[in-house]
């Protein structure tokens, strides 16, 4: 009876208020957390039953746990990580995270462990799904650093695009044509990204930093024969590929139409 109680408060609390939750993740969160606490009232239960005197119940619970917890120490610390999870939050389901030397999109989030959905690995240079899924445990985020790139309050990356000209080609011209490329396919969305940005620091205790509100473009020496050119943007880490791969297309679209002012190497040393 009691049993059957506590199943059809799972149910009610799954239909009442997880339709009410319109973030996926939180949602996520929330139907793994009363699974969880439906299956340890569950457990209470039966060993309750078992043993009608609570004394030994207990004794017998604690006896339980103590020979589980020596032979299942590294599963534990998995649902410890679990919990630990939930209520800090480093990454979410749908969030890209490194963890390692692992790159992906977080798929599953178990009482145990964490499922991957791998983009890069090791075939792949670029941010593309590799095919690959990776499982590691729970309790890899207390001894790993995790960089999530899908940080919810602000998630967006710096990335750039690169690459060579000689020394004698026109500097103005380049920097000016790639600045109008740049801005015209993502300066708007990009301005209110930085703005966004600078409204987080200005509210924290981070000293404030002159972030460029549109697409800049740097140049460096990289040998005695060639410049390297690189244009900075802001964009959603899982937008990053195609974004990168139609500005280069764009740029060396239109900078080849002036060789006259811009010249490219034939092979980089």
């Amino acid at each position: 009876m009691l049993i059957s109680i506590v199943i059809l408060l799972n149910r009610l609390l799954r239909n009442i208020f997880i339709r009410r939750i319109n973030d996926r993740a939180s949602a996520y969160n929330f139907r793994s957390l009363v699974n969880f606490l439906t299956f340890l009232l569950i457990f209470v239960i039966v060993v309750s039953l078992i043993f009608a005197n609570w004394y030994a119940t207990l004794v017998s619970f604690g006896l339980v746990s103590l020979i589980l917890g020596l032979a299942l120490q590294n599963p534990l610390t998995s649902l410890f990580g679990w919990m630990y999870l939930l209520i800090r939050k480093p990454y979410e389901v749908g969030d890209r995270i490194k963890i390692g030397n692992v790159y992906g999109d977080v798929m599953n989030v178990g009482y145990f462990d964490t499922t991957l959905w791998e983009f890069r690995g090791d075939y792949l240079s670029g941010d593309h799904p590799s095919g690959r899924l990776i499982k590691f445990a729970n309790s890899r985020i207390f001894n790993e650093y995790i960089v999530n790139y899908s940080w919810p309050l602000f998630p967006f990356i710096w990335n750039e695009v690169k690459f060579y000209v000689s020394y004698s080609s026109d500097f103005d011209f380049i920097s000016l044509t790639v600045t109008q490329i740049a801005e015209d396919e993502i300066g708007e969305a990009m301005m209110r990204r930085v703005k966004r940005l600078k409204r987080i620091l200005a509210n924290s205790l981070v000293r404030q930093l002159d972030i460029k509100e549109r697409p800049s473009v740097i140049f460096s020496a990289h040998t005695n024969t060639w410049i390297e050119v690189k244009v900075r943007f802001l964009v959603e880490p899982k937008n990053s590929g195609p974004v990168k791969s139609l500005l280069f297309t764009h740029i060396m679209k239109e900078l080849k139409n002036h060789p006259e002012k811009v010249i490219f190497p034939n092979s980089i040393n």
